[in-house]
C-alpha cells in the first residue's frame, strides 16, 4: 500500500462538518458553493469495482473555463478532457469534461449532497451553512437560462426534476424580487421550470451575477446585457400575486358578497368574485373551519 502524502487533506467527520474540516469544498466559500450547485445540478458521481469510482461533469466546450477554474480550486488530482461526437441535437458536438477520482473528495460531496448514481429528482439544497447567491447561481449556470425572449424581453429560468431545489429556488427568489412561483411539474418531462420576467428577471441576475462572481462567461455576459431593458412606455406593470390564505377564504365565504368583500380583505371585486365562485363549485378546496 502506498504511503499517504502527508501534505495531502485529512477525512473529517463527515457527520458533524468540524471546523478541522479542509477548505475544499467549504461552501461558506463563494465559490465552491458555485461548484458545488453547478456539480450537483449538472455533474455525476458514479461508483466503480472496490474503492473506484468518480465525479465528473460534461459540458460544451465553450466554457471549459468553468472546468479549469473546478481542477485548479480542487487540492486532488483532477483532469479536464475534450471530444467531438455525434448526437441526436449535432453531427458534431464538441463538450469538455472535468474528472475528479479521489475516494477522499468522493466522499466529502457525497455526504454533503450529491448521491451516487442518478440524483436529479433527490438532490437537495446543503444542509450546512453555504452562500446562497453562489449556490443559486451554480444551479442556474447548470440547469439554467437567461437572456431575451424573441419579443425582447429580458427572462431568467431554472429547469429542476428535484421538488426540494425547485421549491428553494422559488423561495430564494422570492426573497429578492417579491414575485411569487409555485413550483409545478410540467406535463410534457415531468420536471420544474420556473421562469421570470422583466424587472424581476433583472433583480435576480443583479443579484446572482454580481461583479468578478464565479459563472459561466456567456451567462454573466446575459446577466449584464438585461440590465439595459427599459420598461417601454405605456406598459402595464402587473404586481406580484398575492395567494389567498384559509382565513381569506373563510372571510369571504362568511361575507357572501364579493363587493363587501372586496374592501374588508382589500382585494377587487372580480377577484373575490371568481374565487367566491371556485370555492362553491368545489375548484378550490374549501377552508378548514
Amino acid at each position: 500500500m502506498a504511503e499517504q502524502d502527508p501534505s495531502a487533506p485529512t477525512l473529517f467527520d463527515i457527520g458533524t462538518l468540524t471546523p478541522t474540516a479542509p477548505a475544499f469544498m467549504d461552501l461558506e466559500d463563494p465559490n465552491y458553493a458555485y461548484m458545488f450547485g453547478f456539480l450537483q445540478a449538472d455533474g455525476h458521481l458514479a461508483r466503480g469495482t472496490g474503492r473506484k469510482g468518480r465525479l465528473s461533469a460534461e459540458i460544451n466546450a465553450r466554457d471549459i473555463h468553468i472546468l479549469h477554474e473546478f481542477q485548479r480550486m480542487t487540492p486532488y488530482y483532477s483532469s479536464v478532457t475534450e471530444r467531438v461526437r455525434t448526437t441526436n441535437f449535432a453531427e458534431q458536438h464538441h463538450s469538455a469534461t472535468w474528472t475528479l477520482c479521489a475516494l477522499e473528495a468522493r466522499t466529502i460531496v457525497n455526504a454533503l449532497g450529491i448521491p451516487y448514481g442518478k440524483k436529479s429528482r433527490i438532490i437537495k439544497p446543503p444542509r450546512v451553512d453555504f452562500s446562497r447567491p453562489d449556490y443559486v447561481r451554480g444551479v442556474i449556470d447548470a440547469d439554467g437560462s437567461l437572456g431575451w425572449t424573441s419579443e425582447g424581453i429580458p427572462f431568467l429560468s431554472f429547469t429542476s426534476a428535484s421538488t426540494a431545489v425547485a421549491a428553494y429556488l422559488c423561495h430564494y427568489a422570492k426573497k429578492i424580487t417579491g414575485a411569487e412561483r409555485i413550483a409545478r411539474r410540467n406535463n410534457r418531462d415531468q420536471v420544474y421550470v420556473i421562469t421570470y420576467y422583466k424587472e424581476q428577471a433583472q433583480q435576480l441576475a443583479e443579484h446572482l451575477y454580481y461583479p468578478d462572481c464565479l459563472g459561466l462567461d456567456h451567462k454573466k455576459a446575459n446577466a449584464a446585457s438585461i440590465q439595459t431593458w427599459v420598461r417601454p412606455a405605456g406598459m402595464r406593470f402587473a404586481p406580484p400575486r398575492r395567494r389567498w390564505t384559509e382565513s381569506d377564504d373563510r372571510e369571504l365565504l362568511r361575507l357572501g358578497d364579493p363587493a363587501a368583500a372586496a374592501t374588508a380583505l382589500d382585494r377587487t371585486e372580480q377577484s373575490c368574485s371568481m374565487r367566491l365562485w371556485r370555492l362553491r363549485t368545489g375548484q378550490t378546496h374549501m377552508p378548514a373551519q
